[in-house]
């Protein structure tokens, strides 16, 4: 019997060529989907049954299989391998196999169109799902390096030259703040791709009453993804939903890291990475790399080179076509970069060690000039006039105390009033969707 869906007698003897061409890497990256269409296939059973196609026995029996599948695939018993075109054929040669005719029963109303977008959903909500839960993670970690150093002073920096003097709790309560944002961007995102595509066959509805409500609430959806043909239309945009989701944190997170490997050089000396996220030299003895903090920054360039595959790939009319099978793997590769760099993060913030005293050294007695520029212009001068004084006249800057600007420093947001509870309120809001 042939392994191909669409396959009749002779399709055994398919060229080899064709079909790796084909395929491509469907079968590998179908093990990331594999146990989510699992899971669509037992509620398409289930749908199937409260219309009559399938007797509640039928349909008990095929759910049975189907978890008897999960279950060995799990334990590494049974192997999506290239022996297969892809993880739909192999379920329901599996089934086949097992149950004979009834077997062959199971994708009736559904195309692999459908089938492939509802497992891709599916994964895509955990994924991005975990990944908002690292991002709390991290936002939380942020928040209490902040509070542990609120007015620890550093400098700080535009232009990547000293400016005025800020502190640790600035700067690492920035980050909580916009760790805590990308949360928020992703939930918008899961809002969008809550809806279910199952039940839409190739794109144009099929002569059947599915149940298409009742397998959306079992898979635990929102609402339907209403009109076949947008669904299918929505394939690629939708992955790239998911990316653009978790390019915003990847975009912080390479911000934070290019921030560490600047601050861990001897040159500035502000930080030092717990050991076990750095690395030695094979030839310099003297070394100690900080590669995990560089790896980190390089995976945006994963996430960024997805979005411009998928973009890529997306020039297209309406209704499937089969390049649309190379958005697949561009979303898996980029949401397991995203996902494999925030989970080592929090870990990695709750064991930074800061040299506070080297890093109140580095402000120095200009960064002061805005300061006296601005208390100048407080008692009525004008402030370009005060701005003019200050910087013909520096003298009086040399004795002034960090600490005690960063105290005076009174907006709201700046290093006097961080409102770190605010922030912290932010992000439990935004949390709560994420258990």
């Amino acid at each position: 019997m042939s392994n191909f869906l669409w396959g009749a007698q002779g399709t055994e003897d398919l060229d080899r060529a064709i079909l790796a061409f084909t395929a491509g890497e469907d079968v590998v990256l179908d093990r990331e989907l594999f146990v989510y269409d699992l899971t669509a296939t037992a509620a398409h059973v289930r749908g199937l049954s409260r219309i009559g196609i399938l007797e509640e026995a039928e349909s008990k029996r095929l759910c049975e299989l189907l978890e008897t599948l999960r279950q060995a695939f799990e334990r590494g018993e049974f192997v999506l391998d290239e022996g297969f075109e892809d993880g739909h054929s192999a379920i329901e040669a599996f089934l086949t196999e097992h149950a004979g005719p009834l077997g062959e029963r199971v994708h009736t109303g559904r195309s692999r169109n459908d089938q492939v977008a509802v497992a891709a959903r599916l994964y895509m909500r955990d994924r991005l799902g975990a990944i908002a839960r690292d991002c709390v993670a991290v936002a939380r970690a942020c928040l209490e390096q902040a509070r542990r150093h609120e007015f620890a002073p550093m400098p700080g920096y535009t232009h990547l030259q000293r400016a005025v003097p800020s502190s640790v709790g600035l700067w690492m309560g920035g980050f909580a703040e916009s760790f805590g944002e990308d949360v928020a961007f992703i939930a918008a995102v899961l809002e969008l791709l809550d809806a279910c595509p199952l039940g839409t066959a190739a794109g144009y509805g099929v002569n059947l009453p599915l149940d298409r409500d009742g397998v959306a609430a079992e898979l635990d959806f929102a609402r339907l993804q209403v009109n076949p043909l947008a669904t299918q239309n929505a394939r690629g945009k939708s992955e790239l939903m998911a990316l653009q989701a978790v390019y915003h944190p990847m975009q912080d997170l390479r911000r934070l890291a290019w921030d560490l490997s600047l601050y861990t050089t001897a040159e500035f000396a502000f930080v030092r990475l717990p050991a076990r996220y750095t690395t030695g030299s094979s030839i310099m003895p003297n070394k100690s790399n900080p590669d995990v903090v560089e790896l980190m920054r390089a995976r945006v360039a994963t996430v960024e080179g997805a979005l411009h595959e998928i973009q890529s790939v997306l020039s297209l009319p309406s209704g499937y076509q089969r390049d649309l099978q190379l958005t697949k793997g561009p979303m898996i590769r980029g949401l397991q970069a995203a996902a494999t760099s925030m989970a080592i993060l929090p870990p990695l913030l709750d064991g930074l060690e800061f040299d506070t005293g080297r890093m109140r050294d580095a402000v120095s007695p200009d960064m002061f000039a805005t300061d006296l520029a601005l208390e100048i212009a407080a008692s009525g001068v004008p402030f370009r006039e005060a701005y003019r004084t200050v910087k013909e006249e520096r003298a009086s800057l040399a004795d002034r105390d960090a600490v005690e600007s960063l105290r005076q420093r009174t907006s709201p947001g700046a290093a006097g009033a961080l409102r770190l509870d605010e922030i912290e309120a932010r992000l439990d809001a935004v949390a709560a969707p994420f258990g």
